[in-house]
């Protein structure tokens, strides 16, 4: 018996319509509009209101997937959400998300791998529907990532933006998922990392007044490494299938920063301009969301037609990596 394919079947987005630009932010922080494009390649974010939660945009997210694919939330048979910003410690978000989906005792749980999120959900989703266990399989990232922003560090809050992507995997009769590479290392953990709030820093006077229960990064160590491990991602998941950068119609990367994507598509030998996705622009940094809103915009835009083989591609903290081959 020949092996199932398995392939993204819908797709859907959430951006919150509060839009913060790096004008705005000049009258926050001591920084200019020139200064943040010229680093980042951003050049606003959405930033979500104070009442809307992660489990509030992946909602939103997963009913235009359903519509996409045209199906019911009762055709779920498992939800996967990516983030590291959730409602809660527990429950988890999928299981908040399931409840206002009104598809209660469908399994759910959270993958928590940061920026590589989306990645490493997909993957696992796939397996699921590879070995008969579900048909249908819902994966969201979503990230409120202006809720563990210091809006005092200029370093870091000019990067960082809200928003959800969805998409439904199910079996599909061409292409699909080729090739899948995941990662992980540990020992660099301490590059990018929020140190309070949990059980080795619970939350206290100290932590709070010392801004523990924002994101920390070291910037120009952590720039050094996600060049060097998205490009060796992207060879790790194309070299088995004999697959050469011409052969790839779109890389999709997580939208970290224009000088490290730009880097990446230099190594593997790729004009950006031509083959590599973009939307750092309009949105900054959303963590796992990132990938999700991209693929569903270059869908969109017609940027990815049927029979394209295109590569997901990204790294977060942990440091996690992954990278997916996929024939749409």
């Amino acid at each position: 018996m020949d092996e199932k394919k398995v392939g993204i079947i819908g797709l859907g987005k959430y951006l919150p319509e509060n839009r913060l630009t790096n004008k705005d932010l000049e009258k926050i922080v001591d920084t200019t509009d020139d200064w943040i494009m010229g680093r980042t390649g951003i050049k606003e974010r959405r930033i979500a209101r104070d009442d809307e939660a992660t489990s509030d945009m992946a909602v939103h997210a997963a009913k235009m997937a359903l519509k996409s694919a045209k199906l019911k939330p009762e055709d779920i048979d498992l939800i996967i959400v990516a983030t590291i910003t959730p409602d809660m410690f527990f429950p988890s978000t999928a299981c908040i998300v399931q409840n206002k989906l009104g598809i209660n005792r469908t399994p759910a749980f959270d993958v928590s791998v940061a920026c590589s999120g989306f990645i490493y959900a997909i993957a696992i989703a796939s397996q699921f529907i590879k070995s008969g266990i579900y048909k249908h399989v819902l994966v969201m990232a979503a990230e409120k990532m202006s809720s563990v922003t210091d809006w005092k560090d200029r370093s870091t809050c000019v990067l960082m933006g809200d928003g959800a992507g969805a998409a439904i995997l199910g079996e599909v009769k061409d292409g699909g998922i080729l090739s899948i590479h995941l990662g992980a290392d540990g020992s660099k953990g301490d590059l990018l990392k929020m140190p309070a709030g949990g059980s080795r820093l619970p939350a206290s006077i100290s932590t709070v007044e010392a801004r523990m229960h924002f994101l920390k990064m070291q910037g120009n160590e952590l720039f050094r490494h996600a060049v060097k491990i998205m490009a060796e991602a992207a060879l790790k998941a194309t070299e088995p299938l004999g697959l050469k950068a011409d052969d790839i119609s779109l890389i999709i990367p997580h939208q970290a920063n224009i000088r490290i994507l730009n880097a990446v598509a230099k190594r593997m030998g790729i004009d950006p301009a031509k083959k590599v996705y973009l939307n750092i622009e309009k949105y900054g940094n959303m963590s796992a969301a990132s990938s999700a809103v991209a693929l569903c915009e270059a869908v969109e835009e017609g940027r990815v037609k049927k029979g394209d083989t295109i590569l997901l591609d990204a790294f977060g903290a942990g440091l996690t990596w992954g990278a997916i081959v996929i024939k749409w």
